[in-house]
């Protein structure tokens, strides 16, 4: 009897399947999900599972991951109402061998049961014994096989002694050297190491000496003050020689730091211990307890296993600092203020820190751990598709349903190696901008009531500037109005404030428009002299004088006619004030193509003031900025709007204090817009 486990959130699915198919072929089980099969996923003892899974999103392809983690060896079956075919063939890649459409058809069903039965191979009876290997023919003596076998059992017991202190240096080399002594019956012997390197310390080239890091026989209070050099002595001689020292050899003789060290250790040999790469430590011995001195070929066995053990050690230095970065990363990881989730190919977490433990549990799950379906689905769908694609997403923004008030900038990144096919797991971070989002708003908010209140305060000083003379007037209107020469004053004063009031009215109406209300045909020359009419109107200056250039080649632009004379005539009253006494104005209009192919004219008006200084010349364009005791100080502000809503640029040239400035106003000019000079 095979047995069957359905997945299904009804029993109805079950009760469908179970009427179908053969009591005394299968037993079947129901559960709502995976999680609630524990015992029988645990001890293997599903054949066949049938999952009810809608085949039209990511959430069905989870759900058939999960099982075929917790079901590797199950035949996999799905039960669709909907079947989409892309997600159908998801869930064949991820497994399953069959999709069923519901409802479920009884001989559709037992068919299917059947292939399936057939295809499966059968387990092995209990009870059933395998063929044993014929014995050896009796009679043939054997008078050495169980002896040796049994010394090479030893021998390798002994070995495994050493195996179980992989991972700790100094038990390794104890084990290592009881050993020997046994093996060889040494009576002293010592191993100096260079000083591991842990975390991010310095590189060890940059460690010239070598402690005791394991010794029998001798002092611990002599080790304990006791080095070794890689530049004198008896480790500057093997660091130089790289081969075997004895203590009567020429070279221990002929050096005063070998034979004093020789004769505090004790030692009668000093072996160099390799990592077939540099200098790892040094093993010093005495001879035998006899007194016998160590042969040659025992020498060159013992450096060829100090050899494999500097190998040995190595590696525990490098799995110690390998340990002593990650935990240090995971401790940096942990404090981030950011959430930082690393998720495998079978979507389990292989890593969260606290930030997301706090952000996606939310105390929901007991001892705060992280699973995958904890993550939101518009995060999670994010991360299948980059495991899937091998493609980082680009940050976006993420809006929680839980906090809808918060803020999150979140960022999805495969983690993979160099050459591998896909990413082996991916890094999803997500950052709270909720206090710098609001922090941002209230910027903007403040600086919006600090340009309302600075902008209130010009206007207000301007228009009271207007009405004064009016206000005047009106106070001596009733006692003087007969007077013709009151009358005069009045018409003046009122003249004079309407076009202020107008002046300053246009100003805020250019400011606010962000596009060209009008479009139409503007000669230059025609548009310039309206314009410096206008500017005269404003400023009354009778000895301005106005020259204006265009190299014998008319021009017209194409734009709005209103907007253009108020920038020209702006420009152009700021001309007339810089020497209001003998306003001398001069425009130059050129035109030229840029590196594009497009056409601009450029419009350039000098004046013989004084010019700006350097400070000036940067400010005079914002709002509000004027070198002068009257006025708003939107005059160029308002050019400058008004030329780039034509697409143009407004420069100012000439800036070094004392000297004339130049304004240039550049605004793009099709090869239709060029009229070609009459002959």
């Amino acid at each position: 009897m095979k047995t069957l486990l359905v997945l299904a959130a009804h029993p109805d699915l079950a009760e469908a399947i179970r009427a179908a198919v053969s009591p005394e072929r299968y037993r079947v089980i129901h559960r709502v999900n995976i999680d609630d099969a524990e015992p029988f996923t645990t001890r293997g003892l599903v054949d066949l599972c049938i999952v009810d899974a809608e085949l039209t999103g990511v959430q069905a392809i989870w759900l058939l991951e999960k099982v075929r983690r917790r079901l590797p060896q199950a035949v996999l079956v799905v039960c669709s109402s909907v079947r989409a075919p892309e997600w159908e063939e998801e869930a064949y890649l991820q497994g399953a061998v069959h999709v069923l459409a519901k409802p479920v058809r009884p001989r559709l069903l037992n068919s299917v049961l059947e292939r399936l039965r057939a295809t499966t191979p059968s387990p092995q009876p209990p009870g059933t014994r395998s063929i044993a290997a014929p014995r050896p023919e009796e009679g043939v003596r054997q008078p050495r096989a169980e002896h040796t076998a049994a010394e090479a059992l030893a021998v390798l017991r002994n070995f495994s002694g050493i195996l179980t202190h992989s991972l700790n240096a100094e038990a390794l080399l104890k084990e290592f050297l009881l050993q020997l002594r046994a093996i060889l019956g040494v009576n002293r012997a010592a191993i100096f190491l260079r000083q591991p390197v842990t975390g991010f310390a310095a590189a060890a080239s940059d460690v010239r000496s070598m402690r005791s890091a394991c010794a029998i026989g001798l002092s611990p209070g002599l080790l304990e003050h006791f080095e070794l050099s890689f530049d004198t002595g008896i480790g500057g001689g093997l660091f130089r020689r790289g081969r075997i020292l004895r203590s009567e050899s020429l070279e221990a003789n002929e050096d005063a730091g070998i034979r004093k060290e020789f004769e505090l250790l004790g030692a009668q040999v000093a072996i160099p211990i390799l990592d077939r790469e540099t200098l790892v430590g040094v093993a010093v011995f005495d001879g035998r307890v006899t007194g016998e001195p160590l042969a040659n070929g025992e020498l060159e066995l013992v450096f060829h296993l100090l050899e494999e053990l500097g190998l040995a050690v190595k590696n525990i230095w490098l799995h110690g600092q390998l340990a002593a970065n990650h935990e240090m990363m995971a401790d940096v990881l942990r404090e981030l203020s950011s959430a930082c989730v690393v998720i495998s190919r079978d979507l389990a977490v292989l890593h969260a820190n606290k930030a997301a433990r706090q952000m996606f549990t939310r105390g929901r799950r007991p001892g705060g751990e992280l699973d995958f379906s904890d993550l939101p689905q518009a995060l999670g769908a994010k991360v299948y598709q980059v495991l899937q694609t091998g493609s980082g997403i680009a940050t976006f923004k993420y809006q929680s349903t839980e906090t809808p008030n918060a803020t999150y900038n979140a960022t999805v990144l495969p983690l993979q190696r160099p050459g591998a096919p896909a990413p082996t797991s991916v890094l999803l971070v997500v950052e709270d901008h909720t206090q710098s989002e609001q922090l941002r708003k209230l910027e903007i908010e403040a600086a919006n009531l600090r340009l309302v209140k600075s902008m209130a305060d010009r206007i207000a000083h301007e228009v009271g500037n207007a009405m004064v003379p009016v206000s005047t007037h009106q106070q001596l209107i009733a006692e003087r109005f007969r007077d013709a020469e009151f009358r005069a004053s009045l018409d003046v004063a009122l003249s004079e404030s309407v076009k202020r009031v107008n002046r300053l009215i246009s100003q805020m109406r250019y400011l606010a428009r962000d596009a060209v209300l009008s479009r139409e045909s503007l000669p230059l020359t025609q548009l310039i002299e309206e314009a410096f009419k206008e500017a005269h109107r404003h400023q009354p200056a009778r000895s301005a004088k106005l020259q204006f250039e265009n190299g014998g080649q008319p021009i017209v632009l194409a734009g709005d006619r209103a907007a253009l004379r108020h920038a020209l005539s702006e420009v152009l009253l700021n001309a007339i004030q810089a020497n209001p006494a003998d306003a001398r104005i001069k425009i130059k209009a050129t035109t030229e193509s840029d590196d594009q192919g497009h056409d601009w004219v450029h419009i350039d008006v000098a004046d013989n003031g004084t010019g700006f200084s350097a400070e000036a010349a940067q400010k005079v364009p914002t709002p509000f900025y004027t070198t002068r005791t009257v006025g708003l100080g939107l005059g160029l502000c308002v050019v400058r709007k008004v030329v780039e809503t034509h697409q143009g640029r407004l420069s100012i040239f000439n800036l070094a204090p004392g000297q004339t400035s130049s304004i240039r106003i550049s605004l793009p000019l099709g090869a239709e817009n060029v009229v070609p000079a009459a002959n």
